[in-house]
């Protein structure tokens, strides 16, 4: 009995030597698919100082993981109308508006680097305003001017009119009706509207064509 036991353990301990000594699984790993995250992304404007950061996600087995490889990536896109600047960072570059795929590479992890995995996604650049543009042409912008500087400010409810303090321009939807409202500065008093579709005292409504529409308010 006792020697039969001793068989046993010994056999066991073979056993264990045997798969210790096996490679292991982890110096076989290998990529089996990348995912780019936000697949899409659209610019409003062309040219601008807007950018998204793309990300890579790499699904690997032996063993299974999934690893963040933005910085391992090899990244591209097909045209000019978006650049990168660092892994995965892209920009709209130029004046044009279009739609560029974005493309990050790496090897899968055997059989050398003849072995890419490749994934896509896409970045639209558009001007609203312009019909050429993917998507373009069915908005306008409207744009709004104090005379003389300095003497009012000129809000809307929408859309984000708060001119001079934030913004005197904004893209909205060709035949969108805007109400604006202007204001005075200490000291002076609201004379007139231009560009307006109705005026009612300081208030001003701009049905909004579409080639746009500039409206001046005037204080004094």
């Amino acid at each position: 009995m006792k020697r039969s036991y001793i068989g046993l353990a010994m056999g066991a301990l073979v056993a264990v030597g045997a798969a210790l000594s096996l490679p292991s699984c982890g110096h076989d790993q290998k990529l089996v698919s990348l995912a780019i995250t936000p697949p899409a992304s659209t610019f409003g404007a062309p040219d601008t100082a807007l950018w998204t950061q793309y990300a890579a996600t790499g699904i690997y087995m032996h063993p299974p993981a999934q690893k963040d490889v933005t910085s391992q990536a090899t990244w591209k896109t097909d045209d000019g109308v978006v650049a990168m600047s660092t892994p995965g960072k892209f920009s709209p570059s130029g004046n044009s508006c279009g739609v560029s795929n974005i493309s990050a590479t790496l090897p899968e992890g055997t059989g050398g680097a003849s072995n890419i995995v490749v994934a896509y996604a896409t970045a639209t650049v558009n001007d609203p305003t312009d019909p050429t543009c993917p998507g373009g042409g069915t908005e306008a912008t409207l744009s709004v001017q104090i005379s003389p500087s300095g003497t009012g400010t000129v809000t809307s409810l929408t859309y984000g009119i708060n001119c001079p303090k934030v913004s005197c321009i904004a893209v909205v939807p060709v035949g969108a009706s805007i109400a604006l409202t202007a204001t005075p500065a200490t000291g002076d008093t609201f004379l007139s509207w231009t560009g307006c579709t109705t005026t009612q005292g300081n208030a001003c409504t701009v049905t909004v064509p579409t080639g746009g529409a500039g409206v001046v308010a005037t204080f004094q």
